[in-house]
């Protein structure tokens, strides 16, 4: 069975190739070359706007399922370059889903917490998404497309993801927040945004299973500490025996010249729990599993 996951140099992406490449024939593509990789991983150098080329490398590999990491996840860059941010959000995932619809390929997307307007928090599957930021209207439309091409694909819907990169480098939170702390320098975390974090191993791992599952629609990937972002900084650096001194608590809702965000995204995991082998773990969980995993040879 072969399995294509877009977005390869990415924190996400690079969790699943380390889970997938035991069950999966691998391959990846991202716009960037990508370097570093076991043997065992198929990479691939496309430009995904280009629908010609990527269709091209659809027929070349006829993946079995696809998992669909590749986007802008930055709100503030999606806020600032909208057509951008649509371009890469929207229509990639569109022409994924039109490639993937006509071969019979299950595809999973991900989503995110943030599609919420986090009023409410808690969030289920079947609770109605409403963003409060450009980023989150492309990812609300992407996940349109996604279930309206096939009832065997999937969105996934990602909370906060915290970890140290498995594959490649990515885009890791709490790796900035180690180096600093350990430089005995000041970070800022918001106090006002209740998130459920989740393991970037636990997500690859869940991600990977799902791509081999029965199972279509919506599913939220997250973990099962409900809390504030400064909260979630003071207890990692405890756990980590760093000073949690130097974590100074803000409020993201009251910086100029930022796109608003929800302040409570946190999201109900109980579907996940009980359709996955692949458990959903607490903060603490979390926390220790990615500092200790290996990548297996």
């Amino acid at each position: 069975m072969k399995l294509l996951v877009t977005g390869i140099n990415g924190f996400v992406a690079g969790s699943i190739l380390a889970h997938a490449r035991k069950n999966w024939e691998v391959h990846g593509v991202d716009i960037t070359e990508t370097a570093g990789l076991p043997s065992d991983i198929r990479a691939h150098q496309l430009d995904l706007t280009d629908p010609v080329k990527l269709a091209e490398l659809f027929d070349q590999i006829k993946p079995d399922a696809v998992i669909h990491t590749a986007a802008i996840a930055n709100i503030d860059v999606c806020e600032n370059n909208q057509d951008l941010a649509w371009k890469v959000n929207v229509e990639i995932t569109k022409s994924l889903a039109e490639l993937c619809q006509k071969n019979d390929t299950k595809m999973i997307v991900c989503s995110t917490d943030t599609v919420f307007d986090g009023i409410k928090g808690d969030y289920l599957e079947t609770d109605a998404s409403n963003g409060v930021n450009y980023y989150a209207k492309t990812k609300i439309e992407a996940e349109k497309i996604v279930l309206g091409a096939s009832s065997k694909n999937i969105v996934a819907r990602l909370s906060l993801v915290m970890g140290l990169p498995v594959l490649g480098k990515g885009n890791s939170f709490l790796a900035d927040m180690i180096e600093k702390l350990k430089k005995g320098e000041t970070v800022k975390f918001p106090a006002n945004e209740i998130r459920t974090p989740v393991d970037v191993v636990t997500l690859g791992s869940a991600l990977a299973e799902l791509a081999g599952s029965s199972y279509g629609g919506i599913i939220h990937l997250s973990g099962s500490t409900k809390i504030n972002r400064y909260q979630m900084a003071i207890l990692i650096a405890e756990q980590l025996g760093l000073n949690p001194e130097l974590i100074e608590g803000t409020d993201s809702n009251a910086l100029a010249g930022r796109a608003p965000r929800p302040n409570d995204a946190s999201m109900k995991n109980d579907l996940a729990v009980k359709l996955l082998k692949t458990p959903m773990r607490t903060l603490a969980e979390g926390l220790d599993l990615t500092l200790n995993y290996k990548l297996e040879e």
